[in-house]
């Protein structure tokens, strides 16, 4: 009897029964050719008329595509409606700018994105005045960084262009300029008195928490008085000026580099710098006069003092 072509093949007498059994899935109506079939295949739904029923027979977009749906080629484009349905759902451009379009509007908008522009150019230049050794220039560069940071955000208050894209591109820019350029500036600075095995893990810190602390804020409620952890700004004009100052003991700075790393991923509240003008003006006058004295270690102690505040306002509250 001839064996005719679709008849199964007995694979008993088959001087390879192993191979027919491997491909013996991969029949047409087999389960495997199915699967690679329908990953192939799926999305072809993006070519299905906008008014085809979405039944048993006619699958829907983003599951399986029929099999004769119309496809685009070169000599047969789609069908308007099936492209309105391929492009169904997208969102529709947003303003950056939203509220009433006028002139002065457009201007401040322009003026505070600016000063963040100035502030990420302005950290690309402290990476390469610090990769070619210019350590006096670098460090002025990420305290510019520090007042355009500040610029944008009162500007923007002041002039009522606060926007969703000039919050996320300032904090685009604080993670150039707060979290890739002051690590390596402060790399190139101690790179002469600290083992470089303890000074690259830090400041490899350095960068991550400072990218943890920008998505938390991001995401997180504002709070009026304190920080949430000590802010990446306060972080790199710390670290500025003591590249400025020289402070030696390469080791303990290293440390305290990692402390501040640390501290800005941590919870502890810190009072924000315009609450500096509540304090009395006695208490102003001890610091003023330590800088006279001595730039150096005055410096040093306020920066001691502020970051234990942080730990001393929280155990208060607990105990409170």
């Amino acid at each position: 009897m001839p064996r005719t072509l679709w008849r199964r093949r007995r694979v008993t007498d088959s001087p390879r029964p192993a191979g027919r059994r491997i491909t013996r899935g991969l029949r047409r109506g087999g389960s495997l050719a199915r699967r690679v079939f329908v990953g192939v295949r799926k999305y072809d739904a993006l070519r299905l008329p906008a008014d085809m029923p979405n039944d048993g027979q006619h699958r829907s977009l983003g599951t399986v595509a029929v099999l004769d749906a119309p496809r685009a080629t070169d000599d047969v484009p789609l069908p308007a409606p099936a492209v309105a349905a391929a492009t169904a759902g997208y969102p529709e451009n947003v303003p950056l700018l939203p509220g009433p379009q006028t002139a002065g509007r457009r201007l401040a908008f322009l003026a505070v994105n600016g000063c963040t522009v100035a502030s990420l150019l302005l950290g690309m230049t402290a990476i390469f005045l610090a990769i070619a050794g210019h350590l006096a220039a670098a460090p002025l560069c990420l305290v510019a960084c520090v007042i355009f940071d500040g610029l944008d955000g009162g500007l923007a208050r002041a002039f009522g262009v606060s926007t969703p894209f000039g919050a996320q591109m300032d904090s685009m820019a604080d993670m150039c300029s707060f979290g890739i350029a002051t690590p390596i500036v402060v790399y190139q600075w101690l790179s002469h008195d600290a083992p470089h095995w303890a000074l690259a893990p830090v400041c490899a810190l350095v960068a991550i928490c400072a990218g943890i602390r920008l998505a938390r804020f991001n995401v997180s409620p504002k709070n009026g008085h304190y920080f949430s952890g000590i802010p990446t700004t306060i972080v790199a004009a710390t670290l500025a000026l003591a590249c400025l100052l020289r402070p030696h003991h390469g080791i303990a700075l290293v440390a305290g580099v990692a402390v501040l790393g640390i501290l800005m991923v941590t919870t502890f509240p810190y009072a924000k710098l315009a609450q500096l003008r509540r304090l009395p003006l006695w208490l102003l006058v001890v610091p003023a006069a330590g800088l006279i004295l001595d730039v150096t270690v005055t410096f040093l102690a306020l920066v001691g003092i502020y970051l234990a505040s942080g730990p001393l306002l929280w155990l208060k509250h607990r105990r409170g």
